[in-house]
């Protein structure tokens, strides 16, 4: 098994990886109230988990008006800072590494998470169809309503929010986070002005790519400032997802000029959202590879892998770590079983959002099964 390539160590940046598998950001709604911030119940969530060679945190919110679902984590204040830093400390001393994914839901929100406010985007376009989650009336019984209609951003406000960027990578690294992932994949406020059919903005920020790519270099380069080094940085982008309504009208071209960017900017990686449904768009491998040749950096790519889907796109040489996300659930242990080619739990989707130990913490590991 010394050859397996997901076993394969990997140097991102000062970090040494000792594995190619990843756990990838997945919402959990797990965040103590008031103030949404994290706890001993996440920090033992995320240790459990500790044998992936990096973990990426769920989404986290770096600003009030970029909360988008119940109960998600923030990093703005110094509660959730403090809340973090048993996260990191706990994932530390079981030995793994861990990465904040900083996120700007833009468009994808509700008036009831946001203080009675409207939520803001790069256009004043709604994401028809799109729900999201909130608590119910008594606080605790979630439900899923229609994300409400945004307004767009002035150029001021475009201004303050990569700030509020700068400001929350400050707080990872205070918090002891080994760096940050800026989430501007999936439909949220980051895609929302780089696909095409999202942004009908006529300014700087709109209309030719290097306008709509505008953001995207802004807010790169206020995180890089913000943690110190360009290494410590890492962007997910979905070329092909069409999540939550983000559709762009030549996805090789937009995203292709996109990882040149980042790579010009020295980010230490991207993380590829791969659509995972059914008849979900495939991505090429040839678009992988022309991404392999633009951008020099650490690639890591997510959506639906099996352990011999995950070994060949390694050893084919498009990518270099893999994400595992819905198998990280129920399996704690699953980079272990991945290794000796155990069979796999199916986590419970009625617990993947909100509540407590049941359906986070309370999954068998191969020991505790064959005790």
């Amino acid at each position: 098994m010394t050859q397996d390539p997901l076993f394969q160590p990997l140097q991102l940046g000062a970090i040494t990886l000792p594995n190619r598998i990843v756990m990838p950001p997945m919402t959990r709604s797990r965040a103590s109230q008031p103030g949404d911030v994290p706890n001993a119940l996440m920090a033992e969530y995320y240790a459990q988990r500790a044998g992936a060679g990096l973990i990426v945190s769920e989404g986290t919110y770096i600003a009030p008006l970029g909360k988008g679902y119940a109960w998600t984590p923030g990093i703005h204040s110094p509660a959730q800072v403090a809340g973090w830093r048993t996260v990191t400390e706990a994932v530390y001393a079981a030995g793994g590494h861990i990465f904040a994914q900083l996120w700007h839901v833009g468009r994808l929100s509700h008036t009831s998470l946001l203080g009675g406010r409207q939520p803001v985007s790069s256009s004043p376009i709604q994401a028809e169809g799109v729900n999201v989650f909130i608590a119910g009336e008594d606080g605790t019984t979630p439900g899923f309503v229609q994300a409400s209609a945004p307004r767009a951003l002035s150029i001021k406000e475009i201004g303050e929010i990569v700030d509020q960027y700068r400001a929350a990578a400050r707080n990872a690294i205070e918090a002891g986070f080994d760096g940050v992932e800026l989430h501007g994949a999936n439909g949220y406020l980051v895609n929302q002005f780089i696909d095409s059919n999202a942004n009908t903005r006529t300014d700087a920020y709109g209309g030719t790519l290097e306008n709509r790519l505008r953001f995207l270099r802004e807010v790169t380069e206020a995180l890089i400032e913000g943690v110190g080094d360009a290494k410590r940085v890492g962007i997910r982008l979905a070329p092909l997802t069409t999540l939550n309504g983000c559709v762009d009208d030549d996805p090789e071209t937009t995203y292709l000029a996109a990882a040149k960017l980042l790579g010009e900017l020295g980010v230490g990686y991207i993380h590829i959202a791969e659509a995972d449904w059914d008849d979900a768009p495939v991505m090429p491998v040839e678009f992988k590879l022309k991404l392999r040749a633009v951008y020099p950096g650490v690639l890591i790519y997510a959506g639906g892998y099996t352990a011999e889907r995950a070994r060949d796109a390694v050893s084919g040489g498009w990518a270099d770590l893999i994400g595992f996300g819905r198998p990280f659930v129920a399996n704690p242990d699953l980079t272990e079983r991945l290794r000796v080619g155990a069979p796999l739990a199916l986590h419970h989707r009625d617990t993947l959002f909100g509540g407590g130990a049941r359906g986070l913490t309370d999954y068998p590991t191969m020991v505790k099964e064959a005790a």
